[in-house]
């Protein structure tokens, strides 16, 4: 038997409707923030990724599905969703006229890393993101990590904390780069094995690991604060003044570095604080990358996102056993008894499904009682019993299964208006006491 790859996961569709759920929430979120979906590759160009992401991040140096295909191209699976949209916004143009400026895009599809499998991180992953071209003011920044909480709040989410911080621009990043590196030197044997490797590739990304040996040294590192130029400094108070003047708690966290080289100025997570999705427990991460439509060849384009991972966010919404609505009910069932009445079952499904209602029927042949549990879990409105009988006389049965009460009615008076008809049959009792009456 074959089985899915390791890092993988079906998504059943017994649980489907959670995942859609959410989704659909994120789309109705955007489109009230004048967002609009865009769809890039599943694979790009390897370079795309090392010249974007960075060389040195653990995503290009360890992570990436990457491949030379029949035509001897250096293909990547995307790992983020960032640097394709970017690609996109540069090769279509989409900083024209013709395009609303700033331009709003989203995006939510699967993202390929190959890592260590483990709850809530695997190597094919859904990810929901935003990204902002083209405004450099403080108050986009705002908007977006606005949108991401917002987002949560709507779901039910408790216990998240908004942790910001700035990296300021290239040169202030420079100077703060070379100052960690002259702290972390001196104890270079005393951080782990990954620290050591990336102290002088990526020293910021020692302020992210998770090694408590690390822990200990990073506390009494450098601050990034202390190196922000007049120009940041202005535009991070700003995005301060903005979230407070909102009501949107933060924090400011100066060891929040983000793992990907593209990121400047305003950097934002939203953490969970107590232990409900264990190591893990960023479920949103985003920020300002000025510089990166630029360095992809395109114009001088200013740029703020953030990304939230699915599968994380699954698992949150499961720990704190967050209500999600199930499938809507079933308008209409229709228990088919019989041979002679499968075809007429047919035809009443599919009449009241072109009428716009969610309608079912059995295919199976089973006992009444057996179709009836099947309506039952279905949540069905109305259940319409065909058999013989009722093919011969033209006359369907109906049961309302909210108040119980039954009547019939002829055929051609139920397909003329269906829609119709069932309104009356579910909503409007006088009308089912003439029909019980026998009065129409």
């Amino acid at each position: 038997m074959i089985q899915k790859m390791k890092g993988t996961e079906d998504i059943l569709p017994q649980d489907i409707y959670r995942w859609q759920y959410v989704e659909d929430l994120a789309r109705d979120l955007f489109d009230q923030y004048l967002f609009r979906e865009i769809r890039t590759p599943f694979f790009e160009s390897f370079d795309l990724y090392s010249r974007s992401v960075g060389d040195t991040t653990d995503i290009v140096s360890k992570e990436m599905y990457d491949f030379y295909d029949k035509g001897e191209r250096h293909i990547a699976l995307r790992p983020e969703g960032t640097a394709g949209v970017v690609r996109s916004y540069i090769e279509n143009k989409l900083f024209g006229p013709e395009h609303s400026q700033p331009l709003k895009l989203y995006y939510i599809g699967p993202m390929f890393r190959y890592e260590r499998p483990q709850a809530g991180r695997q190597r094919q992953f859904n990810q929901i993101g935003v990204e902002v071209f083209g405004s450099d003011n403080p108050a986009t920044d705002v908007e977006v990590i606005a949108l991401a909480w917002q987002f949560f709040q709507e779901l039910g989410l408790k216990n998240l904390s908004i942790q910001i911080n700035s990296l300021g621009r290239a040169e202030d990043r420079q100077a703060y780069r070379q100052a960690l590196i002259e702290y972390f030197e001196p104890h270079l044997m005393e951080l782990s094995e990954d620290s050591q490797r990336r102290l002088h590739e990526n020293p910021l990304r020692v302020l992210d690991s998770k090694d408590q040996k690390d822990k200990v040294l990073v506390k009494e590192a450098p601050s990034i604060l202390d190196f922000l130029s007049e120009e940041s400094k202005k535009h991070f108070s700003e995005v301060q003044e903005m979230l407070t003047l909102l009501d949107i708690p933060y924090v400011v966290n100066d060891k929040v570095v983000r793992g990907l080289d593209y990121y400047q100025d305003t950097i934002f997570e939203i953490l969970v604080t107590d232990d409900a999705i264990g190591a893990q427990s960023t479920i949103c991460g985003g920020g300002r990358y000025n510089g990166l439509v630029e360095q992809l060849g395109g114009p001088q384009k200013s740029a703020f996102g953030f990304g939230i991972g699915l599968e994380r966010l699954m698992i949150l919404i499961d720990k704190q056993k967050i209500e999600i609505p199930t499938y809507e009910p079933v308008d209409v069932y229709v228990l088919c008894l019989g041979e002679e009445a499968n075809q007429l079952a047919q035809v009443l499904v599919q009449a009241a499904r072109q009428e716009g209602l969610i309608a079912e029927r059995d295919f199976l042949g089973r006992s009444m009682k057996s179709q009836f549990k099947t309506s039952d879990k279905l949540q069905a409105k109305l259940v319409m019993t065909v058999g013989a009988k009722e093919v011969t006389q033209k006359i369907i049965r109906i049961k309302n299964q909210e108040t119980g009460k039954q009547t019939s009615m002829e055929l051609e008076q139920l397909l003329n208006d269906f829609s119709g008809n069932f309104r009356k049959l579910t909503v409007d009792t006088t009308i089912i006491d003439k029909y019980f009456r026998g009065e129409e």
